[in-house]
């Protein structure tokens, strides 16, 4: 195992972090400064990606960018807010677990989803790729479309207002299932209990880590966030704005820049 990265005179094993405006512009791919800070860190350090996105945001963002090399297995992935994990073990990424969920839960969490955004008046005419998505594992409301740009997805819910009001909209009527705010227009239904702590006790689990093993980046801290759940759990948490930040951070722990 990678022996780890120093910061404010503690040692980290893993450093995770979150994938939109964290390690990359939303759904856009990582730059190639992050690409080569990135794989300095995974030369010292385990890494883990955990994010709302699903498995093709992953490669196209990230894998297609980093391509191959030597320190693959340290990397960790955790699409779906943490409810799929994959590794790699050579040749290929293998699904470690996957925790979808039921039919009936789909449907209903797309149908208030759906309601609120037009009742809340969220539901917008101009958009870019689907406003609903079933991950299998998690529905994503989207209130632009996927593939929205990403000055239209900042410039449309600045102060965060309209997420939390369709957050809250759909976790009153969903009681069974987890619903969090998700990127800059996104929400995130789950089932109960599964969100980004229940991806990392897994992950430590799996790993034989602890809390104080792990250094988290994550750019939704915010109550209520889906990075939340993850430094609530006690996992040190670095909040940032935006990728040119984590770089920053995050070189100043890798190379001391």
């Amino acid at each position: 195992m990678a022996d780890g990265l120093t910061h404010n005179g503690k040692t980290y094993r893993l450093v995770m972090f979150d994938l939109d405006d964290t390690l990359a512009p939303s759904k856009t791919a990582m730059s190639d400064q992050m690409v080569e800070l990135f794989r300095d860190m995974l030369g010292v350090s385990l890494g883990c990606i955990i994010s709302g996105g699903q498995m093709g945001q992953f490669q196209s963002q990230v894998l297609d960018r980093l391509g191959e090399f030597d320190d693959r297995a340290n990397l960790h992935l955790m699409p779906t807010n943490g409810t799929r994990y994959l590794r790699w073990e050579d040749p290929e990424w293998v699904t470690v677990y996957a925790e979808d969920l039921t039919d009936d839960q789909k449907s209903r969490a797309l149908a208030v989803v759906e309601a609120g955004a037009r009742e809340l008046g969220l539901w917008e005419s101009q958009t870019w790729g689907p406003i609903l998505e079933d991950r299998g594992s998690q529905i994503t409301f989207s209130a632009l479309g996927q593939a929205a740009p990403v000055d239209a997805k900042s410039a449309w819910d600045p102060d965060g207002r309209k997420k939390e009001a369709l957050r809250a909209y759909a976790a009153e009527r969903l009681g069974d299932l987890e619903v969090r705010s998700g990127g800059s227009t996104s929400v995130d239904i789950t089932a109960k209990g599964i969100d980004k702590a229940y991806g990392a006790r897994r992950l430590m689990e799996l790993l034989d880590l602890t809390t104080d093993d792990i250094l988290f980046f994550g750019d939704r801290l915010d109550e209520g966030g889906n990075d939340r759940p993850v430094q609530d759990l006690g996992i040190d948490s670095i909040p940032v704005h935006g990728w040119e930040d984590t770089y920053a951070k995050l070189a100043a722990i890798v190379r001391g820049d």
